[in-house]
């Protein structure tokens, strides 16, 4: 372990093996560290976080802060990070309410650059890039494989499909669906995250199958977009990413504004 003697780590705090800790940073007493972790410099650390190894924590990270809630009056919630995540300088992360599960959530292999803020009770599952500046506000659901371009900003409750492609500067209020590329203000869906889904090794053959999905979808004058939905539901040959793409098109549908998880609110 190697703490700098002008880091100020609280004797409560639980720090793992070969843990490297940058001049100025400040851990809280409720903070657990995991093995091979590096916190740099100035970086701040505090309420109850729970971060597992080999994790590189950038300078001056703001990590298990308050949420920006004005509900929140000091409850007990936490921060919770997986393994193997980037955070780089200045990220902010801030910990959950009791309205949103008492957590936010970050899993593995994550990519969290310059100034990328997470809002309250946020769900990221893995192998997600956040480039510079992209804000997540509360309770928003990252799955695994999302990219969300620089400044790209979220509203609460917005869900980020699988594998999907955010463009930079883009307005999200709505459900991005998976495999797909949305971008502008307001966001639109442009086509199918095709290098992407290759990078991520899915084969051509569901590729091109998502392409076909697409068109139907979003190349239509039909407007009864249930009928396509059952039409390819229907089909036993449909590949389950194309299921899953219509599955995630009927929950957003039938949430509020193109968002699932705030209906979910709204009926709890």
């Amino acid at each position: 372990m190697r703490i700098h003697p002008t880091a100020v780590v609280d004797s409560k705090a639980e720090i793992g093996k070969n843990v490297e800790i940058g001049p100025h940073a400040c851990i809280g007493p409720h903070v657990t560290i995991g093995d091979d972790c590096v916190i740099g410099h100035g970086s701040h650390i505090e309420g109850r976080v729970t971060i597992g190894s080999n994790n590189i924590i950038g300078p001056q990270a703001a990590l298990g802060t308050p949420p920006q809630d004005l509900t929140f009056h000091g409850q007990s919630t936490e921060l919770i990070i997986g393994d193997d995540n980037v955070i780089r300088e200045f990220v902010t992360i801030n910990i959950g309410t009791i309205h949103g599960g008492g957590a936010t959530r970050i899993g593995n292999r994550n990519f969290l650059m310059i100034c990328s803020h997470v809002g309250h009770d946020c769900r990221l599952e893995h192998d997600i890039l956040l480039v510079n500046g992209v804000l997540l506000g509360g309770h928003c659901h990252v799955e695994t494989g999302a990219k969300l371009m620089g400044s790209a900003a979220c509203h609460q409750f917005v869900t980020i499909g699988k594998q999907a492609y955010v463009g930079g500067l883009s307005r999200i209020v709505r459900d991005v669906p998976p495999f797909m590329i949305v971008e502008g203000n307001p966001a639109r869906v442009r086509g199918i995250n095709e290098i992407g889904l290759q990078r991520a090794g899915y084969s051509q053959e569901v590729i091109d199958e998502l392409w076909d999905v697409y068109k139907a979808i979003y190349r239509t004058r039909e407007l009864n977009r249930a009928r396509i939905y059952e039409e390819i539901e229907n089909n036993e040959n449909t590949h389950p990413e194309a299921i899953y793409l219509v599955e995630f098109l009927r929950r957003a549908q039938n949430g509020v504004h193109g968002r699932h998880l705030e209906g979910q609110k709204q009926k709890s």
